[in-house]
């Protein structure tokens, strides 16, 4: 079996289902050992079963919700502790919050949308980004969303935070610019899973990728080989674009 991540220690948020389990499991299969982050206790079991099948090797398990920034630098110091490095972070957890006129949007649920999709993906860049710089390889991979990009009427919300995940993560990029970590934003596009569902009640899941297509490539994005940064992969087709530098 060829197992390029062996050795290799993997983060994935929102692990317990969709694109972060495919990931997951995928980073696994790959030789990495995973850390699978997810606030569903029973989905992390599930997924640990599947690697244990699959690889006979389970992962570290880690129910925790990502809006506690506490926890989440409990948990960098706990990796620091048993391994002293990660050498992939997979950014995958987020919620779609509410398909509405910016105007219509309740307080609270813009709240969460915040606190979930923009600061817990910043606080767990800040606690990862000392145990990135520690490996020889660090990879960091971002989803991203094609309404990031191109804004359309009511999905304003989910919109705006994942076009504050790709400044992000080009920033990182930037920042880290002569160390061994590359950092890239991945947009998979339509994919089978349950907020896709939730946005597109009337759409067949069946005409849509499943989420183990694109984490297949995300996976090639974690590579030690994969030297590009501060770029965004398309999955849709295929390509893998550089933002424009600004004036």
């Amino acid at each position: 079996m060829d197992r390029p991540l062996a050795g290799r220690i993997a983060l994935v948020t929102g692990a317990s289902r969709g694109i972060g389990r495919a990931t997951a499991l995928a980073l696994a299969k790959a030789g990495a050992h995973v850390i699978a982050v997810a606030r569903t206790e029973g989905g992390l079991t599930e997924l640990d079963d599947e690697i244990k099948a699959s690889t006979g090797e389970g992962a570290t398990l880690v129910p925790l919700d990502l809006k506690d920034g506490d926890g989440l630098d409990r948990l960098g110091a706990a990796i620091f502790q048993r391994w002293k490095k990660l050498d992939i972070l997979v950014a995958n957890a987020a919620t779609l919050g509410p398909i509405s006129p910016l105007a219509h949007v309740e307080v609270d649920h813009w709240d969460h949308l915040i606190a979930v999709n923009i600061t817990a993906t910043w606080r767990t860049i800040r606690a990862m980004d000392p145990l990135l710089r520690a490996s020889d390889a660090g990879r960091v991979v971002l989803l991203s969303s094609g309404v990031a990009q191109s804004p359309r009427a009511y999905w304003g919300p989910y919109a705006l935070t994942k076009a504050a995940v790709d400044c992000m993560g080009r920033t990182y990029a930037a920042e880290v610019a002569t160390t061994p970590v590359k950092v890239n934003l991945f947009n998979p596009g339509p994919t089978r899973t349950k907020m896709r569902a939730t946005a597109m009640p009337g759409e067949d899941p069946q005409t849509l990728p499943p989420p183990e297509a694109p984490a297949a490539k995300i996976v090639e994005l974690c590579l030690p080989s994969f030297t590009e940064s501060g770029r965004i992969y398309e999955y849709k087709t295929g390509t893998l674009k550089t933002f424009q530098p600004p004036a």
